[in-house]
């Protein structure tokens, strides 16, 4: 197959993990950094870090996406839900159920995959600035399946990432201990004291997981979120390059976050800072683009954070597959700590 690009995004490692790979950093989380993270289980205790799939309720954190809506599904003419089969033949005596759902893949908790976010970027050196994505693939058609015998956002989708298992060592790092519910952004600097301060160290290969306390503020208001909430708890500052430099330069593998996008959200207001012409999301350019880095958002961690400080504890074992959809730009997903 002809290489996809003739020159790369400054800062990116397009081609690191060779010219036709999918999966990004996960390619660092290798079977013995998974015999690694087992050794963080201690107790066995497990937490389930995802929201009910209905949280965080209405579209006030987004106005683009929607909470899942069931749909009947029908059996020889009749509701299949709550069914007595004899309906279907005399004979039989079970009752049966089942449903489709319309559902959002990013609503509540998930993973971004690398269809999610791409760029406007001169890839193939011709002058022109195309739309491309992660190790320079791009989408090809308006909905991202293209045509037979091309490339569409099925090479880049999420499967990629539920294809390794997505387990390994997660590590916490606990905004909401330092910070509180109010918004601040957080830089490298304010990164770096936190760390320190709890004696954090993150590794090659590790899943960070990035505790604002947002989920918690989601799961107070039980699906009644009010507009407060959309300027509620830390976000990391995106226009930080010396935080973009530390992603780049620690080899972590992923970032899940309790709030909407990790960073500020740009379905919620521009930054201040956003240039004339630049990325609405500059994190989300920096790993989903450039360097392969899944992101997942809205996840719960507020009993972890909790169970892990009054142990002394930052890390423990993670599991977070995806969906196992191709070519989806996203995943709902419930992850799995144990420690």
């Amino acid at each position: 197959m002809a290489r996809r690009w003739n020159k790369r995004p400054d800062g990116s490692n397009w081609g690191e993990f060779g010219e036709e790979d999918q999966r990004g950093r996960m390619n660092l989380v290798t079977d013995e950094r998974r015999l690694s993270a087992l050794s963080e289980v201690k107790t066995g205790c497990v937490f389930c870090l995802s929201h009910p799939l209905d949280r965080p309720g209405g579209s006030v954190l987004n106005p683009n996406r929607r909470p899942p809506v069931f749909h009947p599904v029908v059996r020889d003419g009749l509701v299949y839900f709550n069914l007595a089969m004899e309906q279907v033949d005399p004979r039989y005596t079970d009752v049966g159920s089942d449903e489709a759902v319309m559902l959002y893949t990013q609503y509540s908790t998930h993973w971004d995959g690398f269809p999610h976010k791409g760029s406007l970027f001169d890839a193939d050196g011709d002058g022109a600035a195309e739309k491309v994505f992660y190790n320079g693939f791009r989408i090809v058609g308006e909905d991202g399946r293209g045509t037979q015998g091309e490339l569409g956002a099925v090479a880049l989708g999420i499967q990629g990432m539920a294809e390794t298992g997505v387990q390994g060592r997660g590590v916490m790092i606990d905004l909401r201990h330092h910070f509180g519910d109010e918004r601040v952004g957080v830089g490298y600097d304010m990164l770096e004291r936190v760390m320190k301060a709890d004696g954090v160290q993150v590794e090659k290969g590790d899943i960070v997981c990035v505790h604002t306390g947002l989920g918690q503020l989601i799961r107070d208001a039980d699906g009644k979120l009010d507009a407060s909430i959309k300027t509620a708890c830390s976000v990391l500052d995106g226009y930080d390059k010396r935080l973009l430099e530390w992603i780049s330069d620690s080899g972590l593998a992923a970032i899940a976050c309790d709030n909407l996008a990790v960073e500020r959200s740009s379905t919620l207001s521009a930054d201040p800072r956003l240039p004339h012409r630049g990325p609405g999301l500059p994190l989300h350019e920096h790993c989903l683009f450039k360097l392969g880095i899944h992101l997942g958002e809205l996840w719960y961690l507020t009993e972890l954070a909790a169970w892990l400080r009054e142990n002394r504890r930052s890390r423990f074992l993670l599991t977070a597959p995806p969906l196992r959809l191709p070519g989806a730009a996203g995943s709902p997903v419930t992850p799995v700590a144990t420690v």
